[in-house]
């Protein structure tokens, strides 16, 4: 009897246990979104494909109108850049690979990178790669395209072996210097054409196994149209460009000068192109890479300058020139890098 009513009272202890529990606060709800037990999620954006997304200084410019070398474009089978003039119909077969990098700080721009193979099977019979130089702003000693394929020349990896020497040919009617080397360990070969172009050593690299297709590839480069100016030593611009000139922006060519204001003191270069009016005012600003509070201060600094205006044959033009802001990037040797520097 006694067992019967502890069974009993035990039982209605514990039936009011849930009874309690079940008129307690409600479970918390899955997340809104995400988690591993939500059950509601909100549309996922995307990063757009071939995009690589970083966070920090970056190219940009004072104006949408005015072509930058990064402004470059790959359609229906032609690659075009406005701002060096240049236009190549890629031969048949190829295909566009990711979009290059920002330019460096020291004026490295990948222009475009292309390959010959199949995509789906991932095989690739070769390359081709596509790059500028500022010669404003490159740490290597280099006054051209022809002293940049040189100083490439003579710093070649160990396992790397020249094929050709710098030699002068044409290509698309202008002068180019040409050089090839190759890994007898990979047993890669690569083709190196460069000319000059406002001041910027432009190289087209093809890579392949088969020195053949190498050979007809760089004949291809016949069809590449180019402005009269390029050169493996000239292309300084004119004509249908301003005429580039580097370290314009000395003391003694400024009238007018107001330093910018940084909200926020940082330890990066930020390597700047601007192109000066006939009348010595500042018309174009080109960041090859700043922070968006740089770009601003830099420009609104900028804008206010005044130069003296720049004359060819007694008549001013525009004229195109580089200032580097804060620290310069370390060169590779101990010769100074030809920009102007701005603490």
């Amino acid at each position: 009897m006694r067992f019967e009513i502890r069974y009993r009272t035990a039982a209605a202890v514990l039936s009011l246990s849930l009874w309690a529990w079940s008129q307690g606060p409600p479970s918390p709800k899955p997340p809104a979104n995400g988690g591993d037990f939500s059950n509601t999620t909100n549309p996922i954006i995307k990063v757009p494909k071939d995009t690589i997304i970083v966070k920090g200084a970056w190219s940009g410019a004072s104006d949408s109108v005015t072509p930058v070398p990064e402004g470059n474009k790959f359609s229906n089978g032609v690659f075009s850049d406005p701002y060096f003039g240049m236009n190549y119909n890629i031969p048949v077969g190829w295909t566009k690979s990711f979009d290059g990098p920002p330019p460096s700080d020291s004026g490295r721009y990948v222009l475009a990178q292309i390959r010959l193979g199949d995509p789906e099977q991932q095989t690739s019979r070769g390359s081709i790669l596509i790059t500028a130089d500022d010669l404003f702003f490159t740490p290597t000693p280099a006054d051209n395209a022809l002293q940049l394929v040189s100083y490439m020349k003579d710093h070649l990896q160990a396992d790397y072996k020249q094929e050709e020497p710098p030699t002068p040919t044409k290509i698309a009617g202008r002068s180019f210097a040409f050089f090839a080397y190759w890994s007898p360990v990979a047993g890669l070969h690569w083709y190196v054409a460069a000319t000059e172009i406002r001041c910027h050593a432009v190289s087209v690299v093809f890579t392949s196994r088969d020195t053949k297709l190498l050979a007809n590839w760089l004949l291809d480069l016949d069809k590449m149209t180019l402005p009269a100016e390029a050169g493996p030593s000239a292309g300084t611009g004119g004509g249908n460009f301003p005429v580039c000139v580097k370290d314009y922006a000395r003391n003694e060519n400024v009238l007018a000068r107001v330093d910018p204001v940084f909200p926020e003191r940082r330890g990066n270069p930020v390597p700047v192109r601007i192109i000066i009016d006939r009348k010595g005012q500042v018309k174009h600003i080109h960041f090859l890479s700043a922070f968006p509070e740089q770009a601003k201060a830099i420009t609104d600094a900028l804008f206010q300058w005044r130069f003296k205006p720049y004359l060819q044959m007694g008549q001013p033009v525009e004229v195109e020139t580089g200032i580097m802001f804060g620290r310069a990037p370390r060169s590779p040797t101990t010769r100074p890098i030809a920009s102007t520097t701005t603490e």
